[in-house]
């Protein structure tokens, strides 16, 4: 029985979504060894690789409304303070920016960086630059959360990369999300952008590494809170 629990723990749940891709990969090394058997083992480590990318692993979230996490895993490509996209409606003067950035071996289910009330939602259409550019926040198909929350309305931006080709969210205006709760994911490479309001101050750095829901990015306020976690 411990050996069963200590394989289920090694164990990473696979996202649905990647479900058709792992089945595809599957069927082509199939076909590939048929062709050549060789082929089926190469076959088959790409499709190991395809279940590694939509892993879907438990997170443990820091609870509190002083603090934001990070949507995503991946490295901090940016921080800085920049004016929001036209379509998050959230004026035109510079914003706190944390962007992180997904290569292909990262995990691309995203989590909420804050509690709150999604208040609007905006897909714009675009191109398919290297999401790791600066200009891909303006360029790049995205996909945009503007959401309401205890310190005021933040942005979430889904951004496309240089080999993603589909941005895939659940949430819709109107819903409520937790801190470190899924709402979307990117196929195959791609970044988020965090646009926070007033008050936020970054805890992370350019270059360091951040993991989706459990990384603090930002706290607001200078009193030190208590707060409690949540595994999901």
């Amino acid at each position: 029985m411990n050996m069963i629990a200590s394989i289920r723990n090694a164990l990473v749940p696979v996202h649905k979504a990647g479900y058709p891709f792992i089945a595809a990969f599957f069927v082509g090394a199939v076909i590939l060894g048929l062709l050549w058997e060789p082929l089926f083992w190469v076959g088959m480590v790409l499709t190991l690789w395809c279940a590694y990318f939509f892993r879907d692993p438990e997170r443990v979230t820091p609870l509190a409304d002083h603090l934001a996490v990070s949507p995503a895993d991946g490295r901090v490509s940016l921080v800085g303070h920049v004016v929001p996209p036209a379509e998050l409606e959230l004026g035109t003067e510079p914003m706190l920016r944390i962007s992180i950035f997904m290569n292909v071996f990262d995990c691309h289910v995203n989590r909420a960086p804050m509690r709150g009330r999604i208040a609007r939602v905006a897909y714009r259409e675009g191109d398919f630059h290297n999401a790791e550019l600066d200009k891909a926040s303006e360029v790049n198909e995205r996909n945009s959360f503007v959401i309401e929350g205890p310190q005021g309305e933040f942005g979430v931006v889904q951004i496309a990369g240089l080999i993603a080709r589909r941005i895939i969210s659940w949430r819709a205006t109107g819903d409520r999300l937790e801190a470190g709760e899924r709402f979307g994911l990117i196929r195959f490479g791609s970044r988020l952008d965090v646009y926070l309001p007033d008050g936020a101050r970054p805890r992370v750095a350019e270059g360091q590494t951040a993991i989706a829901g459990e990384t603090v990015i930002a706290e607001f306020g200078t009193g030190l809170e208590t707060y409690s976690a949540r595994r999901d």
